[in-house]
This record gives C-alpha cells, structure tokens and sequence, in this order.
C-alpha cells in the first residue's frame, strides 16, 4: 500500500536522548562506537562462517542471517540519530518516519523467527541427532528463512498500512530517537481505538506463538538432557545451546522491559534508555555472545583474521 499523508505533516520532530547541546558530541561518540563495533562484529561473524566450510551447517547458516538481521535493524535507526547529533536536527521527513517504522518491525520480526528457528535446530540436533541431517536439510533451512521473511514482511507492512492512516494532530514531536507505531499512535487526532486493538491482536499473534515454539523447544531439550546419563554429555548438550540462551533471554528482555516502559512509565527519558537497550544494545552484544561462547566460530575468526593479515 502506498502511505499517504492524510493531514499535511511533512515531517516529524525526534526529540532523542538529550536536548542538552553540550551532551551531543558526546552522544554522538558514543552511538557511532557502538554502531561501528556492531556493524563490523555482525560481518566478522558473516565472513567467518562463510569462509569456513566447517560452518557450513543449519546452526550457523541462520546465525549468519540473524547477524545479518541485527546489522539492518541497527541501521534503521542509528544513522538517522547520528544525522540529527552532527547538524543540529530533530526533523524527519513523514516518508522516512514511515519507512522507519517499516524497517524496524521488518527487522525486529525476522530476529523474532529466527531465534526460534534456531530454538528448533537445537532441538532436533539434542533430541534426534540421528536423523538432523535429514530433518535440516538445505532445502528445509532455506525454506525456514524464506518463510521467516515473508512472514516478517506481512508483519511490518501491517504496521506501516495502521500507521500511513493515521490523522495527525500539530504536535509532531516524538520523545524518542526513531519513529515507533506507538509513539505515533500518540500523535492521532482521530479515534484509533480499534487499529490500537488490532496491533495488540498482531503482536500477540507474531511474538506469541514464536515464544511458545522456543518454550516448547527449550523444554523439550531439557528434558532430553536429563534423560543423558553420563555428566560430560549433559555438558555438552548444554554448552551447545548456551549462545543461543543467552541471546533469547537479551533479545525478550530487553523488548519487553521497552515495551513495559512504554506502557507503564510516564517518563520519556526512561521510555528512550529502555529504546536504546534493546535497539542498540542487543545487536550490539549479540556477536560477542556468539563468538566468546563458541569455539568453532573462534577457530574461524583466528583464521579469518590470519589470512586478512
């Protein structure tokens, strides 16, 4: 659907982490930092499994597409901050708050499956690892990332049809760094009760049955290893599943503790903390998670680097 304006804004006021001029270059520093080091852990990790024929496996195959993943949704919102820190600027034009919205929810959900693809991997490589290679074949896991990011594109597009009819009022101030459905909801003039209903029907919908698959996995998965007798093997079991842990656990913390500050806190300060933590933050550590935990992707950043050098 193409977005229309309805009400002549052309564009938006983003008001950020801080109105304080002698904070922006700090800020600036900062976030361009993070960016950077997120942007070159997420390629390292995309270079290294690439590279190495003996990452060439499902595991690693949606590892590098969630890498791939973090590396777009940091980008959704990042770039456009760091802009409006290095002129002075609050504005974004109506075309790119849109497309703001669009790329992040775009982005956010193709994270959301492909956590709890991963989630399954581990589950048929832990509960029947005699029959992985014939259940993840290539062809199922290209298929699970097609599905992923069609789905993801029904999400966002769902979002941006909500948001482009939208009836805005003057008052186009936005306390955050990025355009977000809910801060635009915030800005309507017109009665938008039953799209708000419709958008907590979505996200029920698209997080909800993600988060009962990795439940479901993880449950499954504990209850095999239990069953393993000797305690080297339930080392094993678990250590292999420990990346993939710990980055659901950031991934889901971070976006509820958001979406909690959202909708409980009054302060927009608190609401663009929680905002930075889970749209910066997490892509941010995601790499390190990985490759501190992981010892085959050690072995082939050493020998990505060695050859680079």
């Amino acid at each position: 659907m193409e977005p229309r304006n309805l009400t002549g804004v052309s564009e938006f006021l983003l008001l950020g982490l801080s109105e304080d001029p002698a904070l922006q270059p700090l800020l600036f520093g900062l976030f361009l930092s993070m960016y950077l080091i997120t942007v070159v852990g997420n390629l390292l990790i995309i270079l290294a499994v690439s590279s190495d024929p003996h990452l060439h496996t499902p595991m690693y195959f949606f590892l590098s597409n969630l890498s791939l993943t973090d590396i777009g949704f940091i980008s959704t919102t990042v770039p456009k901050m760091l802009v409006n820190l290095q002129t002075q600027s609050k504005s974004i034009i109506y075309v790119g708050c849109l497309a703001q919205v669009f790329s992040l929810y775009l982005f956010g959900c193709l994270d959301n499956f492909f956590l709890t693809v991963m989630a399954y991997d581990r589950l048929v490589a832990i509960c029947y690892p005699l029959h992985y290679t014939v259940i993840m074949n290539p062809r199922i896991c290209h298929l699970l990332a097609l599905v992923s990011f069609f789905l993801s594109l029904l999400y966002s597009q769902i979002h941006l049809s909500l948001v482009s009819q939208i009836n805005f009022c003057t008052n186009v101030e936005i306390p955050s760094f990025f355009c977000d459905s809910p801060q635009l909801f915030k800005l309507a003039c017109s009665d938008i009760s039953t799209s708000t209903i419709f958008v907590y029907c979505i996200v029920a919908i698209f997080g909800g049955i993600p988060v009962s698959g990795i439940i479901f996995s993880y449950m499954r998965i504990v209850s095999s290893i239990l069953r393993v007798s000797s305690s080297g093997g339930k080392y094993k079991a678990f250590s292999s599943c420990g990346s993939h842990l710990s980055v659901v656990c950031l991934y889901y913390g971070t976006g509820l503790g958001a979406n909690l500050s959202l909708a409980v806190s009054s302060s927009a300060w608190k609401g663009a903390v929680t905002s930075v933590m889970y749209t910066v933050v997490t892509p941010m550590l995601n790499p390190f998670i990985y490759s501190l935990r992981n010892r085959d992707i050690k072995r082939a950043l050493r020998r990505l680097i060695s050859r680079a050098a």
